[in-house]
């Protein structure tokens, strides 16, 4: 008898964390569609606000900015999309086709020689920043740490075979540019692999969402058909949204911050640096083709800021930080963003006082 009511306590129990999961479930997604609406009216209202504060330092009207911030949004997104489609099958090459002892026999056991082969992965995958995010996600799933993954994050739109090739075009030998980015980007990747390889807490870099969807690709069953069709929709329910967003932002950064106001300090050692690495975390350009959009400040900006542009951009602009938000958690990102931007900061300022 006792037993009985033991069990229907249990059920009765059973039912209630049902109805309350239920219950929060609705106030979850209610949040995010009332948070979602907060955001959008904020965007809109910072963006009349400045055509109403500042209409000196725009010759176009509101109008013509927005069509050409949607053109910008468009065009980025556009040119991301088959890098990210590479980078997604990449990834499931990894997660299903791949199996996870032959990850782990090919790279080295030793943590700082891991990390070397990783960085320098990137020269074997012609794939700009956008598709290393998913491809970094089949990494993490086959047992890597964080930090040997972001090793690989860093690295890998820098240390590329097609980015060495344009910045080369972009560049040639002059200055040292084309040597500091790859050597800068590869030795900021071991910076950042060898500070989070010593966290108390390593899965704590980690979202959440993105550990759950680590648990349930471990226990995935069927064939590997069935299974490749399933973690492709996963990845690109994951990373899609994430591109949306960063390619929005950077549109809208774009038409809102006047370059007037950049190339009018573009002569000073320090300020030219600092506006570089802005116009790079707003602008949100593929690393493949970014050299060439650096070269055309070349004539009134110095050579440090140039490099600094060329660093920053592939590793935090706002795209990049939306398609990292997707696997690593804020504190994370804030950590890699300000070791990328004081690195960069430090590379061209070195450069400015050499060159």
């Amino acid at each position: 008898m006792a037993q009985a009511v033991r069990a229907s306590s249990h059920q009765h129990d059973a039912v209630d964390s049902g109805r309350s999961a239920g219950g929060s479930r609705p106030r979850r997604s209610t949040r995010r569609v009332l948070t979602a609406l907060c955001w959008g009216v904020l965007v809109v209202g910072a963006v009349f606000a400045a055509d109403a504060l500042l209409p000196q330092l725009f010759a176009d009207p509101l109008s013509t900015r927005a069509q050409d911030g949607l053109t910008l949004a468009l065009s980025v997104l556009i040119e991301s999309l088959p890098f990210v489609a590479l980078g997604v099958i990449l990834s499931i090459v990894i997660q299903v086709w791949v199996p996870a002892e032959v990850v782990h026999r090919v790279l080295p056991k030793r943590a700082w020689a891991r990390r070397m082969v990783l960085a320098a992965l990137g020269l074997l995958i012609p794939v700009c920043e956008c598709g290393n995010v998913p491809f970094a996600r089949g990494l993490l799933m086959r047992g890597l740490t964080p930090a040997d993954t972001l090793a690989f994050l860093v690295a890998a739109p820098i240390v590329n075979p097609i980015v060495i090739i344009t910045t080369h075009q972009a560049f040639g030998w002059s200055g040292g540019i084309l040597v500091a980015r790859i050597l800068g980007g590869y030795g900021i990747a071991l910076l950042i692999g060898w500070l989070f390889s010593r966290h108390p807490d390593p899965q704590s870099l980690l979202t959440e969402r993105f550990r759950l969807t680590c648990e349930e690709s471990q226990d995935a069953h069927g064939s590997r058909l069935n299974r490749t069709i399933a973690q492709f929709v996963v990845e690109l329910r994951a990373v899609m949204p994430a591109l949306i967003v960063g390619s929005a932002v950077a549109g809208a950064v774009q038409v809102l911050i006047p370059r007037t106001a950049l190339v009018a300090i573009g002569s000073n050692p320090v300020l030219s640096i600092v506006a570089m690495m802005l116009l790079a975390v707003t602008v949100a350009i593929c690393s493949n083709v970014d050299s060439f959009f650096a070269l055309s400040f070349a004539s009134t900006f110095t050579t440090g800021s140039l490099v600094a542009f060329l660093l920053v951009g592939p590793i935090v602009d706002v795209k990049m930080i939306a398609l990292l938000r997707t696997t690593f958690s804020t504190r994370a990102i804030v950590g890699v963003v300000a070791v990328v931007l004081l690195a960069a900061f430090a590379l061209g300022t070195v450069m400015n006082l050499v060159v």
